[in-house]
Parts: structure tokens; C-alpha cells; sequence
């Protein structure tokens, strides 16, 4: 059994689908409230346990086809199949989010959770030709190494293997920047996912807003760039946990009907 497989099976041994449910409704209500969501489009999702409580990306939680990120609720995401079957819930699942989240699910068994927005300034970096997320700011230093370049626009994903294509591109980095597109983050908790998405955006203003003066960045060295990475490593979990904890706590008192 590969190191991967491993992992994904291990992060489901007290697995709660109601807890999955509210995790990614909470997350979809603050990545609204935050700016990165795009009317009725993009979509979150994470991969559930099969019968035997092993996940194989067979199965996943994923938001509603026409459902604005406000207003879902743990009950309304729908539960569904590799193959597009509604297993439960009374909504429907959009074409593109299926090909896109059926296959990274599939493909990579460490892609549990997986995030795809076209949020503002991580999606204006993908317009630029050949451009990348610079390691000279701290939130950027996050992502050092973590980062795969999708370069082939491809249009609408609406077949597998454009889903599949999709996949390999992210192949073992959690963060896929998708050309003339947006990005995919995943990870093995809704957690950790939606603190990447929160501070890979933050990053990607900070670099944009750089830009616009004009002048060059101001160059972190390399040791430096290292020495924070393995600092990182330590950190993030926590910061994560931490993060998503607070935000949900901030949304239990303001909209606490998401839960439901």
C-alpha cells in the first residue's frame, strides 16, 4: 500500500458524515462571505467513506447544481457516486463539477477535500502568460513546493477525460492554478483545504497589487525560502485547526442555520 493510500485511509478512522456536511457548508458560507465565490458556479467537495469506512474516492459531498454558496446547509449538499448517482438528497449535481471533482477524487487519495473557485487574484495570476506564484512574501511561502502550473486551457470540463487531465496535472501537489481558469486546492480535511484557499488568495493580492507599481519584487533568499518551509510543516495544521474553528464559531452565532 502506498504512502498516499495510507494517509487518506487513516484520516477516516472517526470519520461523521453529519460533521462532514456541516464542515463543508461552513466553508462554503465563509468562502462567500470572503469574496471568492462566483454566483451559482464553482463547487466543494470531499470524499466519504465506502461501506467498509475506507475511502477510495467513490463516493463524495459536493454543493447542489443552482444552489448560491449563502444559503447551503448541511442537509443540502448531495451525496453522490463515481458515476454521477445521487446516493442522498433531493438536488442535483452540475456537469463540470462532477468531471472535475469525481476525477481528482478518483485519481489522487489524498485529494479528500477539493476546492475550486475562481476567486479574484489567484485567478488573475492564471491570465498571465507563464506566471507563478512568487516565494517573496510570507502567506506565499506557504505554498513553496505545493504549487502545480496547468498551462493548457482546455474549455468546460465535460467528459473524463478532461477530468482526468485535470488530475494528473495537479499529480502530488495539493494546489492546482489552472490556466485562464482559477485554481483547485485540496487536502485531507475541509480544514486545511480552506486555509490554503484563505491564504493562497491573500498571497496572490499581495503579489497583484505588487505588480501594479511596476517595480521588482524584492528577492527572499533561497535558505531563508527553505528555512520557512520546514517551519511551516510544523505550523500549519495548527494554524488550520485553529483558523476553522474560529470561523465556525463566528458563524454559529451569526448564521447558525447553515448547520442545518
Amino acid at each position: 500500500m502506498t504512502e498516499s493510500v495510507v494517509l487518506a485511509s487513516a484520516a477516516v478512522t472517526q470519520f461523521d458524515l453529519d460533521e462532514a456536511r456541516v464542515d463543508l457548508a461552513a466553508a462554503l458560507r465563509w468562502a462567500h462571505r470572503f469574496g471568492l465565490s462566483e454566483g451559482v458556479d464553482n463547487h466543494f467537495s470531499m470524499a466519504v467513506p465506502d461501506d467498509d469506512g475506507v475511502i477510495r474516492g467513490k463516493r463524495f459531498l459536493i454543493n447542489p447544481y443552482g444552489w448560491h454558496w449563502s444559503e447551503i446547509t448541511a442537509s443540502s449538499l448531495v451525496l453522490c457516486d463515481e458515476n454521477g448517482n445521487v446516493l442522498s438528497g433531493d438536488n442535483e449535481i452540475e456537469d463540470t463539477a462532477f468531471f472535475i471533482h469525481s476525477r481528482i477524487h478518483a485519481n489522487l487519495p489524498n485529494a479528500i477535500v477539493v476546492l475550486h473557485t475562481h476567486m479574484p487574484y489567484t485567478t488573475a495570476l492564471t491570465l498571465l502568460d507563464d506566471t507563478r506564484l512568487e516565494m517573496v512574501e510570507q502567506n506565499a511561502l506557504l505554498f513553496d513546493g505545493r504549487i502545480a502550473y496547468d498551462n493548457a486551457y482546455s474549455g468546460l470540463a465535460l467528459d473524463c477525460d478532461e477530468g482526468d487531465r485535470i488530475a494528473a496535472a495537479m499529480g502530488e501537489h495539493s494546489i492546482l492554478m489552472m490556466a485562464n481558469h482559477g485554481v483547485a486546492v485540496s487536502g485531507t480535511s475541509v480544514a486545511l483545504a480552506f486555509n490554503d484557499l484563505y491564504y493562497l488568495e491573500r498571497a496572490a493580492m499581495f503579489q497583484v497589487l505588487a505588480r501594479s507599481t511596476g517595480r521588482p519584487f524584492r528577492v527572499i533568499p533561497d535558505e531563508i525560502v527553505a528555512r520557512t518551509r520546514r517551519q511551516v510543516d510544523k505550523e500549519l495544521p495548527k494554524l488550520a485547526q485553529r483558523h476553522f474553528t474560529a470561523l465556525k464559531r463566528m458563524l454559529d452565532r451569526q448564521e447558525p442555520d447553515y448547520r442545518n
